[in-house]
């Protein structure tokens, strides 16, 4: 009993110790419960067990700390564990050690990969076909229908395409080609790794990705029928070009580009290209002439001198570009040994082209819808040119054939009726006109002139072209912007078309500051109008009507040139449009947007503000598929309806007694402008209803000349100064009563009450009271004193009253309106802007 009493007490320091750790950490969990209770009693039955173990607790625990302290340790405790087939993380390391991978596992993973890579590459060429130049010549016509869906014709695609062997084509081809496009085709294995690397680098900084596709793989993309810039798509044609360069004879290649490749006007293929361009067959090329077909190979759209879709495909810029292009393939070719320079030095002049013969159907307006419709394609979705030119679409138009038909009844109906080029060779000849006509409630495009016909070799289409200016059916969006943001004089209000402004010719025109613009000889600017009427001070609602350019011309700066930007913008006007000089002109018509954005913008007013882009194609189909991205353009918030409703009683009241009232032969409601410029070198009538609204635009230029530049339109159809309210109104009119044939009549929504009237400065104010009978004659009283009470009188020689805080100067009267006009108040309301040099004249009267 004694010994076995003593046995416990034998390990004195070991036992006691963990037994003071234990007691040590036993409080802290008791702690935690709220209560101090003991865990054993020292009188129990069980009393020498704690002592056991803590001396195996104290071990496991010494164990521990030095193993993981150990790298002894470590390695023993990892050695009684399985091995793994990838030993990652390292079991036998400790730490961040554990994640660093072994030289065995990396150069084992990238073993594994390229043998991965290599084995599905293998694969992929062993799956992938071959390209077969013939099966290009199996693609189909894009087909273009009406709007209600019937065939307005095919184009495009297999009708000018013929494969040759190379035998056919010529050294002086095969040899521009490869210097141009690829020096190493005949030593490299069908693709080019640096040039894949640039592709992507350029791709990956959002640029292009030319420059990276050799001939062989440029061969291979002409053999799909699509464009998806898809991985797969590349990887595929990755494949086939290293196939085709491992497998065929680089001269079966070479034929297959060639005969491939789109060259423009519709040619595919080499053969075609010599055709269409040269009138022969490819064998019969020169060295010049296989270097400009060379250089269409860079894109014929920007490189066909006949111009291509788009602003920056004019005709003078293509043939710039060729001609720069196809000189330089002459040098390259000497460069890479391809041509002898004694034989470069025999081409100087660039080659000459026969006329385009466009494929059949394209005659008359046909050529313009295509091509409408193909550029609203290009813009819309991202397709390619060259998409198009391979066919398989179905195009869905917004033209309404019998709208279509009926303005070029009405333009060439009137034209046929009022010039006569024999009879005036001087002043009828190079008389062009343009159309477009819009649907109101979507913006669809139903109808456009372009001119004569493409077949006719008239290839500008006037309906889509900018550069002629719009005169003054600009009027109405200086008018809105002021109704929408107010002028100096209204403290922000909007204004009302009772505002009244000097209309006298030769008014001085004052900046936003109050100071006199300055002519280029520094003498303060007097705006001219088209008649020396001398109207004194009129409502902005008789400017528009009689068309009177001073009161306009001094508007803008009260309202600012921005606003009225903004709100010309707002209703569909493109920006790039716009004349860049903040100047009197500028609110005359000096911009430049086309008849197809002219009638659409106006369709804002007729839509009481609600604007729609103008889109021509309702959807697209391409192997029975819809072709996303053309759904109609959303209606857009443009302006407040009640700034849009005045606006059209504005415009009702020219058509009703003003410039317009040709259009009055419509016999239905109707809202117009009419527009002349400077010199009559353009007139224009815009005006819609509310179901159409339509632009016509007449001007003379010489299609055939280098440099297209207008010429003045005196004396055409024997009128000694043409108008938009003459031969444009004349169409309009004539047009819109054929295309709204079996429509209902329907009138435009009553207008609100809208603007405070704030007269310009200097003008007479208005009576507080109300008058029965207000006097209609002037005053003829030019008194530089103000009135010390309002008159009644609203007549236009009256002297304006000056306000308490404004510093006045008599108003002229009509007798001396040709004076330079008063300097305005000093308005404390928002005092800014800036002069410049501004040419007398500017855009006349409509």
């Amino acid at each position: 009993m004694s010994e076995h009493r003593r046995k416990p007490q034998q390990p004195q320091s070991g036992g006691r110790a963990a037994a003071r750790r234990a007691a040590q950490q036993r409080p802290a969990r008791g702690a935690g419960s709220g209560r101090d209770v003991p865990t054993a009693s020292p009188s129990g039955p069980y009393s020498q067990e704690p002592g056991h173990g803590s001396r195996s607790d104290a071990r496991r625990s010494a164990g521990r700390g030095s193993a993981g302290r150990g790298r002894s340790a470590a390695g023993a405790a990892a050695a009684g564990r399985p091995k793994r087939f990838i030993n990652y993380p390292r079991g036998e390391k400790a730490g961040w050690k554990r994640f660093v991978p072994s030289w065995k596992l990396v150069s084992g993973t990238a073993l594994g990969f390229c043998a991965i890579i290599t084995a599905g590459a293998g694969i992929g060429i062993a799956m992938v076909n071959t390209p077969d130049a013939n099966k290009m010549a199996d693609a189909q016509n894009n087909v273009f229908y009406w709007s209600d869906d019937t065939q307005m014709v095919a184009t495009g695609g297999s009708m000018n395409r013929q494969i040759v062997p190379i035998e056919k084509i010529p050294l002086s081809m095969q040899n521009a080609v490869i210097a141009a496009e690829n020096e190493s085709f005949e030593s490299d294995k069908g693709v080019d790794p640096m040039g894949i690397a640039r592709a992507v680098w350029n791709m990956a900084k959002g640029g292009s990705t030319q420059g990276g596709s050799t001939i062989t793989q440029q061969y291979v993309k002409n053999t799909y029928l699509d464009s998806d810039q898809t991985l797969k798509r590349k990887v595929t044609e990755l494949f086939i070009s290293i196939k085709l360069g491992v497998s065929e004879e680089k001269n079966k290649i070479l034929a297959g580009y060639l005969n491939t490749a789109y060259y423009g006007r519709d040619a595919y293929g080499i053969q075609a290209a010599s055709r269409a361009y040269f009138g022969k067959d490819c064998d019969k090329l020169t060295p010049s002439e296989s270097a400009f077909l060379a250089a269409l190979l860079k894109g014929p759209n920007l490189y066909n001198p006949d111009g291509g879709i788009g602003s920056a495909a004019t005709p003078e810029a293509n043939r710039a570009r060729a001609e720069e292009r196809w000189a330089w393939v002459l040098d390259r070719e000497v460069k890479v040994g391809r041509m002898q320079q004694a034989e470069r030095d025999k081409y100087k002049e660039f080659p000459a082209l026969i006329e385009s013969a466009e494929a059949a159907g394209m005659s008359g307006q046909i050529g313009y819808l295509v091509e409408t419709a193909k550029l609203y394609m290009l813009k819309k979705n991202g397709i390619k040119v060259e998409d198009l030119a391979k066919g398989g679409y179905r195009i869905y138009t917004t033209f309404d054939k019998k709208k279509v038909e009926a303005m070029v009844k009405a333009v060439e109906g009137t034209r046929d009726g009022m010039l006569d080029e024999k009879a005036r060779p001087d002043t009828d000849t190079f008389v062009q006109f343009g159309a477009a006509s819009v649907d109101v409630k979507t913006g669809a495009l139903v109808a456009l002139y372009g001119g004569p016909g493409i077949d006719k070799k008239h290839f500008n289409n006037n309906a889509n072209t900018s550069g002629v200016q719009v005169g003054s059916t600009w009027k109405p969006f200086v008018l809105a912007a002021a109704m929408q943001y107010g002028t100096q004089n209204s403290k922000g209000e909007g204004i009302s078309a009772d505002s009244k402004y000097m209309a006298s010719d030769l008014t001085v025109i004052n900046n936003r500051a109050g100071q006199p613009l300055r002519d280029g000889s520094g003498k303060p600017f007097r705006q001219k109008n088209e008649s020396p009427t001398d109207y004194g001070y009129v409502t902005l609602n008789k400017a528009m009507e009689d068309s009177i350019n001073v009161p306009f011309a001094q508007l803008v700066f009260d309202v600012g040139h921005n606003k009225v930007k903004d709100v010309a913008k707002a209703t569909g006007i493109l920006p790039e449009s716009f004349d860049p000089n903040d100047n009197a002109s500028f609110a005359l018509g000096t911009s430049t947007p086309s008849a197809i954005r002219m009638a659409d913008s106006y369709a804002t007013f007729a839509a009481s503000g609600t604007h729609h882009d103008p889109y021509s194609v309702r959807s697209v189909k391409k192997n029975g598929h819809d072709v996303p991205g053309f759904e109609p353009p959303k209606a857009e918030r443009a302006m407040d309806n009640s700034i849009a409703d005045n606006i059209t009683k504005v415009l009702r009241n020219v058509v009703e007694k003003g410039t317009g009232t040709k259009a009055k032969k419509l016999g239905r409601p109707a809202a117009g402008k009419t527009g002349t410029t400077d010199k009559n070198m353009s007139a224009w009538f815009v005006g819609y209803t509310p179901e159409l609204s339509t632009s016509v635009a007449l001007f003379r230029s010489d299609p055939s000349a280098k440099k297209k530049e207008l010429i003045s339109m005196r004396g055409v159809a024997g009128i000694p100064s043409l108008h938009g309210g003459d031969i444009p109104a004349e169409i309009w009119t004539k047009y819109m009563k054929e295309a709204l044939n079996g429509v209902p009549k329907s009138d435009f929504p009553e207008p609100e009450e809208l603007g405070v009237v704030a007269d310009a400065s200097g003008a007479p104010s208005p009576t507080p009271s109300p008058s029965p009978s207000p006097s209609p004659s002037p005053s003829p009283s030019n008194s530089p004193s103000p009135s010390p009470s309002p008159s009644p009188s609203r007549s236009h020689g009256k002297p304006p009253t000056c306000k308490p805080w404004a510093i006045c100067e008599p108003s002229p009267s009509a007798s001396s309106s040709r004076s330079p006009s008063p300097s305005p108040s000093k308005s404390r309301d928002r005092p800014s802007g800036g002069t410049g040099d501004f040419p007398i004249g500017g855009s006349t009267g409509g």
